[in-house]
């Protein structure tokens, strides 16, 4: 057992989290994450109305009777979305941990805090991880170069970033981008984070509410099918390596592009319409991080989280500590 800041401060048993994922950070998923010990995050913006929310948040209460939290997720879009409202659902349902990620959630922070909900915000750089602390977030999660998602632009990999920011930071961060399995939670310890978030590993279980042909291909995948997309308009995504993916890349590296030329291939709609409902691999855009060549097998939330926690534990003690001598 791992017992540190972030477990005390997050009420969980296990160092582990599974972040906002769109289209996948639903009831099912998030409540087996929550009751195999772990911190979950159902995705806010994932359900079409604030009322959606709510409902899903008390679906979740269903299934589970442990701590889990919502992500909201701040960006850009064409069409207005009703940030108060989902953050006013939150509050009202009772929800007392959210992860923030996108532009800055300054804005709303006040409104968590008078509730008494904790923040973590998700950054991709130091700096932004220290801008979040000065507001006043209780952990920051950083994210790394391998991570599935937008890793920012500096191409930092974790094994750099991960220690960077526990230097600079005074509240507890959590690892996120290449941690799947116990030994890389016991590298994310030993780098001075307090805990380690996971997607793509979550996304290979049985209960994410994804094709099971998406799951399968995860673990056929290796940590070289993923690529970096949009990286030309200064967006820069990593996603799993298909024929949708390539084809962006290469009207990406044509002169005079712009991201209206890959849109269509780009749709989230049709990521989730046909791979993530359908199990059209190749039929859409799709997140993935490099993990994929650590992730062997799909099993449910409470395996993955024991494995991995019994496994760091039996590489500490049995393997680290046996290679301690004194001089």
């Amino acid at each position: 057992m791992f017992s540190n800041r972030f477990t005390e401060a997050f009420g969980v048993e296990h160092p582990i989290v599974c972040g906002g994922m769109t289209a996948v950070g639903k009831a099912e998923l998030i409540g087996a994450v929550a009751e195999a010990g772990a911190l979950g995050f159902l995705s806010a913006l994932t359900q079409p109305t604030p009322e959606a929310l709510v409902k899903e948040i008390a679906r979740c209460r269903d299934l589970t009777d442990k701590p889990f939290g919502v992500n909201l997720t701040i960006l850009p879009t064409i069409e207005p979305v009703p940030y108060d409202e989902y953050r006013d659902a939150i509050i009202d349902s009772g929800v007392k941990v959210v992860e923030t990620a996108g532009a800055n959630p300054a804005q709303h922070l006040p409104a968590f805090k008078e509730a008494g909900v904790k923040v973590i915000h998700k950054a991709v750089a130091v700096r932004h991880a220290l801008k979040a602390q000065a507001l006043g977030v209780d952990a920051v999660s950083i994210d790394g170069f391998e991570c599935a998602g937008h890793p920012g632009e500096d191409d930092v990999p974790g094994l750099v970033l991960i220690p960077a920011a526990a230097r600079e930071l005074e509240i507890p961060v959590i690892a996120s981008g290449g941690l799947a399995n116990g030994a890389g939670l016991v590298a994310a310890l030993a780098l001075g984070a307090e805990a380690i978030n996971m997607g793509t590993r979550f996304l290979a279980t049985t209960e994410a509410p994804v094709h099971q042909a998406v799951k399968e291909q995860i673990v056929a995948n290796t940590e070289r099918d993923t690529v970096v997309v949009f990286r030309k308009f200064r967006n820069s995504a990593r996603v799993a390596r298909n024929s949708v993916s390539e084809e962006i890349l290469e009207i990406s590296a044509r002169e005079g592009t712009t991201f209206e030329d890959v849109a269509h291939l780009a749709s989230g709609a049709r990521g989730r319409e046909q791979v993530l409902v359908q199990g059209n691999v190749e039929g859409g855009m799709w997140w993935a991080g490099q993990t994929q060549g650590l992730i062997h097998e799909v099993a449910s939330c409470r395996e993955v989280v024991g494995t991995i926690v019994n496994d760091a534990e039996q590489i500490i003690r049995e393997r680290l500590l046996s290679q301690l001598v004194d001089r």
